[in-house]
């Protein structure tokens, strides 16, 4: 079994790098905040190091999970980063959902040091994390995401190669465009019903076995209808995915006005101090101001 590194013990990558131990693979973590790689460790077994470059250093593959460009760049960059350690012909696998600029400068820099890169964002959420349930999709060379698949597959219920790198962030894009649209449509049909006076609950039992219904509405409706958003994906993280998507419009010439106006209205939410809230929390606006 093959040694791996796993870098960022967040909400997502904290339960993924448990499932690859319990797998049987040798897995050493690294967090920023080294207590967190102690819990899991005590947790899940397996080994810590106190930075990238001594957490990756008899990897044969490294999985990213950390929070924007920035946090990418700083644990593969660098003297104590992860490039600077790998294994000639090592393999990084970045979870993280961040620009398709990031992707290429990473690729190509991996490419100079003898290493290799896929970008491999994860949708699913916390749930899917937890219950090895998220879908990849993947942008790289189909040799290193053929080495890749069978790990991802430990914590995945569908893995892809959509095309070349920077290809799994664009198709990130695509899914968080979708999202947005999808949530803002859920929320509004619930303010209506709530205001018509009608049962959310009997009102989504009916609509959701149709074509109105989605995995937001599975999944989200209860907790809306409870007014409870202390939990998912927080909206500070989709305003930083929607702000890679609408940048990334601008330059390739997509229009995006859906995308726009929800972007502004979790802008709404965050000036109502729901920064950290589900991203369903678009219902609490929507009650807020109307």
């Amino acid at each position: 079994m093959a040694n791996i590194a796993f870098l960022g013990l967040g909400v997502m990558g904290y339960p993924m790098a448990g499932h690859l131990q319990a797998a049987g693979y040798s897995v050493t973590v690294y967090n920023r905040t080294t207590s967190k790689a102690e819990a899991w460790v005590a947790e899940h077994g397996g080994t810590f190091g106190a930075t990238p470059a001594e957490a990756v250093k008899n990897s044969e593959l490294v999985m990213t999970c950390v929070g924007n460009d920035d946090d990418l760049r700083s644990v593969c960059f660098g003297e104590k980063g992860a490039f600077s350690a790998m294994p000639s012909g090592a393999l990084l696998v970045d979870h993280t959902t961040v620009s398709e600029a990031v992707t290429k400068e990473l690729y190509a820099a991996a490419k100079e040091r003898g290493l290799s890169f896929l970008d491999a964002p994860i949708s699913g959420g916390q749930a899917g994390a937890e219950n090895a349930m998220l879908s990849i999709m993947c942008g790289g060379d189909q040799a290193d995401y053929d080495r890749a698949e069978p790990i991802m597959d430990v914590y995945s219920k569908i893995c892809r190669r959509i095309g070349e790198s920077g290809a799994g962030q664009l198709t990130k894009m695509c899914n968080q465009i979708a999202i947005a649209g999808l949530v803002q449509g859920l929320s509004e049909a619930l303010h209506f019903a709530q205001k018509a006076r009608l049962d959310g609950r009997s009102v989504v039992e009916v609509i959701s076995q149709g074509a109105a219904g989605s995995w937001q509405m599975s999944n989200r409706y209860e907790t809306m209808l409870d007014d409870h958003y202390d939990h998912g994906f927080a909206v500070d993280w989709m305003r930083k995915d929607l702000g890679i998507c609408l940048s990334t419009a601008n330059e390739n010439g997509a229009s995006l006005p859906v995308t726009a106006l929800v972007d502004q209205f979790y802008n709404d939410v965050q000036k109502l101090g729901g920064g950290r809230w589900d991203t369903s929390s678009l219902l609490k606006r929507l009650a807020k101001i109307g």
